[in-house]
């Protein structure tokens, strides 16, 4: 499957649940806002907040990452990247008037920050091979790592997900094998997260 039409299909999915549901969790393909949060919990583990930092959220949605981080108080310039045109015209629109929140359509336009996070932009597949979508990630994964000066983190479904709530149409990882890539590819100080009460993992690599 060539990446230029999987991406329009990741497109119109995304953007299909976004004009049923709007800005909310659901607008997201997630099953709610607690779980939405919990995610927001292990990914922002990345960061340092007792310093103003440069974030990159690639798969940004709304900006949903952006209320959460000014939430909890920290001082941050936040760079969402995404591939959904309603979401970004609707995360402006939200954010409108917030010096520190820079939205875009262009993943050519980021520029290096010291993070880069991901949520949930790995687990659509759709009906790509297992095989193909793998290479998908790496390649985007290789992205976070010349994006980012201090570390990234992302989080993806795991391999270990109960046989009875699975479907085909998810990409579900192993996260040894992620976190054996992050190790030998891109730093020794990578933690593999895969504690806490949703079915999926999270990796941070720090540099």
């Amino acid at each position: 499957m060539e990446e230029a039409y999987r991406m329009k299909d990741i497109q119109k999915y995304f953007s299909e649940k976004f004009s049923n549901f709007g800005p909310t969790p659901m607008g997201l393909d997630w099953n709610s806002e607690e779980s939405q949060v919990v995610r927001f919990d292990q990914i922002s583990k990345i960061v340092d907040p007792s310093s103003h930092y440069s974030i990159i959220d690639y798969g940004c949605g709304y900006g949903a990452l952006y209320d959460y981080l000014t939430s909890k108080g920290h001082q941050f310039e936040f760079f969402g990247y995404d591939i959904v045109s309603e979401m970004i015209k609707t995360g402006e629109q939200i954010h409108q008037g917030k010096s520190n929140c820079h939205l875009t359509l262009n993943s050519e336009s980021l520029e290096t920050a010291d993070y880069v996070v991901e949520s949930g932009i790995f687990n659509i597949k759709l009906n790509a091979a297992n095989n193909d979508w793998t290479e998908h990630v790496i390649t985007i994964l290789e992205k976070f790592n010349q994006l980012s000066r201090k570390g990234f983190a992302f989080n993806m479904l795991t391999k270990y997900s109960d046989k009875d709530h699975m479907h085909d149409n998810l990409y579900y990882a192993d996260p040894c094998f992620y976190f054996d890539l992050c190790k030998t590819r891109y730093s020794r100080n990578v933690a593999l997260l895969h504690d806490y009460e949703i079915y999926d993992f999270t990796i941070l690599v720090r540099k």
